[in-house]
Parts: C-alpha cells; structure tokens; sequence
C-alpha cells in the first residue's frame, strides 16, 4: 500500500480524498494555485505544495507542476479527482513513465473511451446496445422508409448540417418517414446548401441512467448498480439518485452485464462508469464511458456501503477486489441535490465572494452526509467551477430519502452568496419529480421561463404567518423589558397585529405559551413550540406538533423567511399602524433602463462599444467571465452609448454599472 498519495485536485473532491486516504493511514500531499492558499484542502492534507497563479490552465492543469510535486513530497501516486486532468491520456502515460501511480485506469483505456465515435464502435464490438441509426447517404424517400422500418419506429430524421431545429422530423410510421425525409431534405437544402439526411432510433421521453463499474488489474470486473441523473439544467446533473426509479431488476442487470462487457474490452482496471440513454419502453442505448470517479458516487456509496475512493486506492496498489457481483447489496435509497454558487431568481447566474455564513445541516451516520470544500468566512473564487458542497441523504426507501433531503436543505444556511438551494427544495417538493416520473427534459418542461420563488406555493401557508408573527411578539417583549420606564407608563405589549405579506393582511393574536407561542390566525389557533433565540438563522420548531425548521431574517419591520423552496417576506405591526400603512404612498423603483449593469461579479473581458455609438436592440454590449464561463451582454432596446464607465480587466460587482445610455 502507498505511504503517500498527491491529490491533483481542489475543491470538495479533494477534501473527500483526503478522508478516505486518512482513514486507510496514507499521508496526503494536496497542491493549490494562488487563489487557493486558504483553501480546505490545503488545511486538511499533510503537506501542500503551490503549483502556480490562479488560473487552471497555469496551475491545476499543468502536468509539469504536478510531477514535480510529488518528486519534491516523495508521493508514490496521483489521485486526479474529477475534472482538470482526470481523463487525460497523456497525464496517465506522464505519470506512468515516471514511476508514479495513476489512480484511475490505464492510459490506453482512457485513450479509447475519450473519443465519442471510436467509444461507440468499441461498444457495439463488445456486444453493448448502441442507438441504432443510418448514417450514409440516402437515395430517396422511399429508402428512408426502408431504413427506419429497419430502425423501428419512432426514427430521428435529421440533416447532417442541422440546427436550430431546422432539418428535423420525428417519424411515427411509413408515411411520416416518406413526408419527413422530402422536408428534411428540402429545409437542408434550402437552411445549409447541404441536403444529406440521417436517420437514427428516436428514444421517447428519455432518461439518463448510468452504471458504476469497479475492475481490478487480476481480470475481476464487476457493476455496482445505476444512478438516476435525469433532473439536468441544460445538460448540467442538478439531483442524481441510486437506484433508478425506473429501471426494474432485469433492465438493471442486463444494463450491468453490458457495462461489465465494455469494460473488459477496453482492459479497465478501477473505477469508472457507463452511461446510457433510456427509453419509455425501457429500451437502453450507449452514450459514453467516465474513465474517472463521478461527482455522484457518494449515492452509490451510500446503497453498497463501499468506499469508492478507497476501492480505487486498492485497486492502483494492485490489490484484488475482495467481493463479488453476488456479495454487491442494494440497500435502502440514496439521494445527492449539488449545491452550487449561482442565482435561481436572475437565470442561475455565478454569485462569487465571501461566504459571510456557511452552516450545513449536522450529518447522520447512513442518513445525512455533506461533501464540502469550502468553510465558515471562506471565500467562492470567479476563477473555478461553481459547487459549493454536495448534500446527501439516504433512507430506506424513496420518500425517506426526499423527506431527509428536504430537512437538510430548509437547515442549510449560505449567507454572502446566492446558492439554488431554493430551487433544490423547490424539485424535491415537486409533485411530478416526486412521483418519479420524469425525464431529462423534466426542468425544461416545468421551468421554461426560469425559476422564481412564487412558483412554489407552500402546503401551509399559515407556517410563515405565525413565524412572522411569532417573531415580532419576542422582540416586542424583549423591547418591553428596557430599564428606566416611569412608573405607571411602562410599555404594554397587545397581542394583536396585522402581518401583511405582499397584496394579503392577515390579522393575528399572538399568546405566549409554554415553550413558544399560540397564534390565532382565521379561526384557527397554532400552538408554535420553539427554543429559537434572537439573531438566529434558524428557527427550528413544532407547528401544532408537526416538526420543522426555517431560515429567517429580520430587516426592520420586515422578516425575510424561507422553507420547503418557498419564500415570503412578512411585515409584522400594530392594528393602528397597519391601518396608516395602508395609506402610504408606494414608492416606485428608480428607472434602471439607461445603464448596462453587470448581472453577476465577474471578471470584464471586452466592451464591444464605444461612447457615441448607436446600438439596436439584440447587439453584443460587453463580455463578462466567470467561474470557467463567458456571459455575453447583448443591448435589451435601441439606444446609444453616453458613456463607457468600466474598463477590460476590470473586477465587477454585481449591478455595478458598465455603460450608461442617453
């Protein structure tokens, strides 16, 4: 076994490492660019060694620096994470031919899977189930419907220069295909001057379902069962679960035996995973193969109760698997939400800076796991990906795994930054992912113009009431207690309020009670039973017995309150000045429209306008980059520019200004 291993990583994945590495009593080495000296994995590793600026391509993607590094700590091997240069060829070869240990799989088998084409004529030799299709060129429409009877209904029919979805049937039968083929053909013609067609099995409502594998260097190769990655925002993995709640033991096993098949073809040794589309009817097909660990495999850990990490360890040490296909168990049901640093309610963009509070819920042995490589006042850098922490739990079955998921996302609390935690909790309550019914285009289909928090209406609306209320009667007591009141004028507190939540007054009394309060609100009367104290976050409590907890902040009159995904901000007062409220004149929100504002901080890489210049509507502006992404700025109206106010290689805040208009 190794004495010493180098992570060639940052972030959660190399604190995760680090763990495992601890546990099995291996010294760890991490390496950190400039933007990383206070990073977690830093404090956490043995010894650290800085491998450059902050940028990837100068530091964590530098195969030279990382050699290096390990000759310099004496590390017997590399463990690459995810990402950076964990499926290069070339940095596995690197490594080999300088006596150091690739934790993952051989080069020459990273070399066959990197490439799409080649993985899927590798697939179809060892017997794997690939997307049947016909790629040569079409005589006519009546060969098309030969071809697709061939295929199976229903077929893609698609040019070879489509896009924009110009170019693209959907056949159900014979005279679909016939008709579609003719359009096809024509709309190519006429969109790209290129009129080939192809045509390929077209797979219904798809899912994205894949298989972990886990092989050795003594010819054990062995499946440990699939994750459900269906829940993805523009291709991105949002929730992943272990098993699928689609697939049955068959499909499972036969998806397995598949998987297993590949890998002894490519001669994989480690772990790594398969990928497969799903159809409604079950059928499955090969997308591509993983040669590396995946950002989902603590849900795989969690149902086998392996340690991944540790199983690639072993495995690059040269140690044999020590079970088998039948010793692999199936337990319970386990969940992962991604809990990344971007805005839900401005198109999730990146929200980089000073985690002023970071508090993830408390974890539970088998239930509530959180993988984590940022810390309390640390800060998200511009210069990387965007997760913040991965959340995990895991229950004996489905609906324990989403209602313990739910728990831990209303009591994981991020200040200083936007995270989509709201957006987490807003799937997990959402009867259709619930149920398990859904595909990849599940968030497309049910947020196709975005996300906010109203399009989550919450199952007791009267929880937020009494919490707005309930609060406010506690400051007013404690404000009550002041010293130096003249006798006989000292301060009554009523138990009456209006608490006004946008457009609705809600009129309530709030009775203090043992351990909490009584709340009357429309008839009804809540016992609210709560140890929170002032200037907590969290306000952990009962609502007529039925356990919860929910962020709060207050701000003046108002409290900002947040659960299950949902949001409310509550303004608590007096039945008297309520009334005065009413009377208030609105004050409207300043005029906005002549300024370009940067939407998110970032790093300002280009103004494509100058002072003067008239501008229409839909034309490039400015060039923002942040967390490995350029945003483009485009002019919402015809306008023209007064004046430029930030200058290329400037760091922005969010909605500080760029450009101002006349």
């Amino acid at each position: 076994m190794f004495k010493k291993i180098l992570i060639a990583n940052r972030g959660e994945i190399a604190c995760r490492v680090i763990k495992t590495a601890r546990k099995m009593g291996i010294k760890t080495v991490a390496v950190y660019s400039e933007a990383d000296k206070d990073a977690l994995h830093v404090d956490l590793a043995d010894e650290a060694v800085c491998i450059g600026p902050a940028a990837s391509k100068e530091s964590y993607l530098v195969m030279d620096k990382i050699i290096a590094a390990c000759k310099q700590t004496g590390a017997e091997a590399v463990h690459p994470g995810y990402g950076f240069l964990s499926e290069n060829e070339a940095f596995s070869r690197r490594l080999e031919e300088e006596g150091i240990v690739f934790i993952g799989p051989k080069h020459y088998s990273v070399a066959k899977m990197g490439d799409k084409i080649e993985s899927k004529k590798l697939a179809k030799a060892a017997g794997v189930s690939t997307i049947p299709g016909y790629n040569d060129a079409i005589a006519g429409p009546e060969q098309a419907v030969e071809i697709a009877k061939g295929i199976g209904y229903p077929v893609m029919i698609k040019a070879s220069a489509g896009g924009g979805g110009k170019g693209l049937r959907v056949a159900f039968n014979d005279q679909e295909a016939f008709e579609g083929f003719a359009s096809c053909q024509n709309e190519a013609r006429n969109s790209f001057g290129d009129d080939r067609v192809f045509i390929e099995k077209f797979v219904e409502e798809p899912r994205h379902i894949e298989i972990q594998v886990l092989a050795d260097a003594h010819g054990n190769t062995l499946y440990l069962h699939e994750r459900e990655c269906s829940i993805q925002r523009r291709h991105q993995k949002v929730i992943e679960e272990a098993p699928s709640p689609f697939l049955d033991p068959a499909t499972r096993k036969a998806m397995g035996e598949q998987a297993v098949a590949l890998a002894k073809a490519v001669e994989y040794q480690s772990a790594g995973t398969v990928e497969f589309v799903v159809g409604k009817d079950k059928s499955f097909y090969f997308l591509e193969m993983n040669t590396r660990l995946q950002v989902e495999h603590p849900v795989t850990e969690f149902i086998t109760g392996l340690d991944l990490v540790e199983q690639m360890i072993r495995v690059a040490a040269g140690e044999k698997l020590s079970f088998t296909q039948e010793q692999i168990p199936l337990k319970g049901w386990a969940m992962e939400c991604r809990i990344n640093a971007e805005d839900p309610f401005r198109g999730f963009l990146p929200s980089t800076g000073r985690l002023v509070r970071f508090q993830p819920p408390a974890e539970v042995e088998g239930a509530v796991r959180v993988d984590t490589g940022v810390y309390d006042g640390g800060e998200i850098s511009m210069f990387y990906d965007s997760m913040i922490a991965k959340l995990i739990t895991h229950g004996a079955d489905r609906d324990q795994a989403i209602a313990r998921m739910r728990e831990a996302l209303d009591a994981f609390l991020i200040r200083g930054i936007s995270s989509n935690i709201p957006f987490q909790a807003a799937l997990m309550q959402h009867p259709r992912f619930v149920s398990g019914n859904f595909n990849t285009g599940f968030i497309a289909e049910e947020y196709p113009k975005g996300f906010d928090a109203s399009m989550v209406p919450h199952d007791d609306p009267a929880l937020f009431v009494a919490v707005a209320a309930a609060m406010h009667r506690a400051y007013q007591d404690r404000a009550a207690q002041i010293s130096g009141q003249m006798p006989g004028h000292e301060r009554v507190v009523k138990d009456d309020y209006i608490v006004i939540r946008g457009e609705e007054r809600c009129p309530v009394t709030v009775v203090p009670a043992a351990e909490g309060y009584a709340v009357s609100h429309r008839g009804e009367t809540y016992a609210l039973r709560t140890r929170w104290k002032f200037g907590e976050l969290l306000f952990a409590g009962s609502l007529n017995g039925k356990p919860f907890t929910m962020q709060v902040e207050r701000a003046g009159l108002k409290y900002r309150l947040s659960h299950a995904g949902s949001q409310a901000v509550c303004m608590v007062m007096s039945v008297s000045a309520a009334a005065l409220q009413a009377l208030m004149p609105v004050k409207l929100p300043p005029d906005l429209s002549k300024f370009l504002l940067s939407p998110m901080p970032g790093l300002l890489r280009e103004v494509a306008v100058s002072e003067g210049q008239e501008v229409k509507a839909g034309e490039k502006l400015a060039v923002i980059e942040a967390m490995k992404m350029e945003n483009v700025l485009k002019a919402e109206q015809d306008g023209k520019v007064r004046k430029v106010v930030a200058s290329p290689g400037a760091s922005l805040a969010v909605d500080e200004v760029i450009i101002e208009f006349e």
